[in-house]
This record gives structure tokens, sequence and C-alpha cells, in this order.
């Protein structure tokens, strides 16, 4: 049967809408045992303990990723297969771990088979089910509920919309622990040494900004003739103006200010480039990350920045046009 190109963007389109629907319903859902099982991994992971995550059929993958997630923002995870569970593979887990057994009915023979083994070793269950009134979740220490009015599938069988309502909660408890935990960007580039992610992460200003013939300087003295001809000498659209007595940074003039000096008067080239500098310009240390420089250059909607070293001197300079070079953007 051809493909019809009506039919299937209905179909997808209602797809999408069901899943959608179900992160919604989920979202709502959020209560008392959400912030209480936060709180277990919370103390679990500060006492030494890991979290262990296991589920059968299209949960196994979705378990795999969220342990995958909290070990990236540095919460020790493991996932369990639950057959392999029975036959060796328990010596993954020790007492004052925190276990999330993943099952949408609640109701799945290997998980539950789970339950009363880990709790010998003193572990501390959550059921992570969509199904409150379920044999997991009534025996389960914590519960992390997820709601799912109905699966995408037109045959109600395979797992569409519960495994997204299932990956998207366990994302959700990752990013409020690492917020809470106060993790920075340098904290997780550590996590994430290598691969691009990694390499813009740990880039640091000092590694991208323009220095050298490329970083026009000059006095705040000059005069705006002057200040153009360094700034197209290096081909740069901007210039770091300096107090002619200790050479820290007073000023910049950019493309934008030389064009509205022009609006001035025929003699503006001869004027002292200090009458259109604007002064103390937004700055950042040599020190700091990449995607802090980012940062300003979106929240202040500005083309250049001026690196400044400790005694407040000009060392570097970004432009904006080299951040998608560097895939800082």
């Amino acid at each position: 049967m051809a493909l019809q190109p009506k039919t299937v963007l209905t179909r997808a389109r209602a797809c999408i809408r069901i899943e959608h629907t179900a992160l919604v319903e989920t979202a709502r859902s959020l209560g008392s045992e959400f912030v209480a099982t936060a709180r277990a991994v919370e103390a679990a992971s500060l006492a030494g303990g890991k979290l262990v995550f296991s589920g059968v059929g299209k949960n196994a993958p979705v378990a795999q990723k969220i342990a995958a997630t909290f070990n990236s923002t540095g919460v020790s995870s493991c996932f369990l297969d639950a057959t392999q569970a029975l036959h060796g593979d328990l010596g993954l887990v020790d007492e004052g771990d925190l276990a999330f057994l993943l099952s949408n009915s609640g109701q799945s023979e290997e998980i539950l088979r789970l339950v009363p083994v880990l709790k010998r070793f003193g572990t501390r269950i959550v059921a992570f089910t969509s199904n409150a009134a379920s044999d997991l979740a009534r025996n389960a220490d914590l519960r992390l509920l997820y709601r799912v009015p109905r699966e995408a599938c037109p045959l109600k069988l395979a797992p569409t919309a519960s495994t997204t309502a299932a990956l998207a909660l366990g994302d959700a408890l990752a990013m409020v622990l690492l917020e809470a935990r106060g993790i920075t960007r340098d904290d997780f580039a550590k996590y994430h040494p290598a691969g691009n992610l990694g390499r813009i992460l740990l880039l640091r200003v000092k590694d991208i900004m323009r220095t050298g013939a490329r970083l026009p300087v000059a006095s705040e003295r000059v005069t705006t003739q002057d200040a153009i001809l360094a700034m197209t000498k290096a081909k740069s659209g901007s210039i770091a103006l300096v107090s002619p007595r200790n050479g820290r940074l007073t000023g910049i003039l950019t493309d934008g200010d030389f064009r509205r000096s022009a609006l001035t008067g025929p003699d503006f080239l001869a004027r002292p480039v200090a009458t259109f500098m604007t002064r103390n310009p937004k700055t950042i240390s040599e020190e700091a990350l990449g995607v802090d420089a980012v940062r300003l250059f979106e929240a202040h909607k500005i083309d250049d920045l001026i690196v400044v070293n400790a005694r407040g001197k000009p060392v570097g300079l970004i432009d904006s046009q080299d951040l998608p070079k560097l895939k800082l953007v």
C-alpha cells in the first residue's frame, strides 16, 4: 500500500500530540513523591551510594539512558540487566544504593523478582511506573509516577507515549539534582573530556582570543583617523583604547562608533578618539571559559569583547564572527 503524504503527516502529528499529552499530564501530576525521590537520590549520593536502574523490553534502553544522564552530571549510576541480575550481576549492588525499577504496568515478572532480592541487600527501591496500584508500586519504598492517558500505537501494543514520559521524568529528576548540587560548566566538562562537547566546554578565552597583530590597541589620545587605521591594519571591527599613563583599558571604538562619529562634522577624523569611544566596555578575563564569553555576547548584544588581564590591560579580543567557526554558538 502506497504511503499517501496527507495520511502520513496526519498520523505522525497525531502520534506526537498523544506523546505531548503524556508529557503534559506527567508534569501536572508531579508532587510530594517526586520531591521525596529527589531527596533520596541526594542522600544516596552524599553517602557514597549509587543509583541502579533496571528495566526490561523497551524500558531497558530508557533505564540505560537515564543512568547515563546521571553519570554525566557526576552522580554514580549503573544499569542492571533484570535477567542477568539473578545470575550473578547483583554484585553491582551495594547497601546504600538506590534502585529504580522501570515498568510501565508495574507487573513485569522480571522486575518484580528483583524487589525482594534488592531489599535483602539493604537497597531502597523506587517504583518507576505509570501504575500506582501495581505490585511494583505497592512494594517499593518510593514511587516515581508518570501519566499516560494512552499510547500512540494504533494497536495499543508498542510502548510509545509511556517510554517518552518515562524518559522525560528521568531527565527532570537528573536536572533537578544537577541544579540543586550547583554543578558548573567546569564540573560538567570533567565528565565529558572527549569529543566536540568536551572541547567546547574546556575552551578558555585565552584559547580563542585574537592577540598580537590581530589585537589593535591605541592610546585614547590618538586621533580618530589613527584609531581607524590601526583597526583596518588588524582587520578588526574594533580597537581597545587605553590610558597613556598606565595602559589600562578605558574604552573601545567599534565600527558603529566610527559611523556615528562621521555624523558630527567634517573634522571628525582629526578629533581625539576619546570623543567617540564607548567608555567602560564589557570585558572578560583570559581565564574565563569560552561559553562565558558567549553568554556576554548574547546578554549584551555586542559584536566585540575585550579580554583584560588582572591589571585591567587589554591582552586579547574576541570577535563574535569567530564564534561559529569555533562551534561555540
